[in-house]
């Protein structure tokens, strides 16, 4: 879990996976729109595949990148989790302050 939002840490990386919602694309065409080196946009790449973000294939001279949806699942749930817990407590906070002890405080 700590890789994955390593890797959604950066804004580059995002606007990788962002291109890579549309469909697989080639490092070439993910590198296009970057204002940075083949070797920079590869370092990323290494960490979005790391993180169980990305999965690559070489083949022949090209190397294509593919979204892994579980990857990106992970983090949902746990931000969905996170998210629960706190509407549960603030619902619980709202309950008290309008309840007769919390205007009594």
């Amino acid at each position: 879990m700590d890789q994955v939002f390593k890797a959604l840490s950066d804004g580059t990386r995002r606007e990788m996976i962002e291109r890579l919602t549309q469909g697989p694309a080639s490092v070439g065409e993910l590198a296009q729109p970057l204002s940075m080196s083949l070797p920079a946009v590869m370092q990323h790449l290494q960490v979005l595949e790391a993180s169980g973000l990305v999965r690559s294939e070489k083949a022949g001279r090209v190397r294509t990148c593919h979204l892994e949806p579980d990857g990106l699942r992970k983090a949902e749930d746990w931000l969905g989790g996170q998210r629960t817990g706190w509407e549960h407590r603030l619902d619980r906070l709202g309950g008290f302050l309008e309840s007769d002890e919390g205007k009594r405080s």
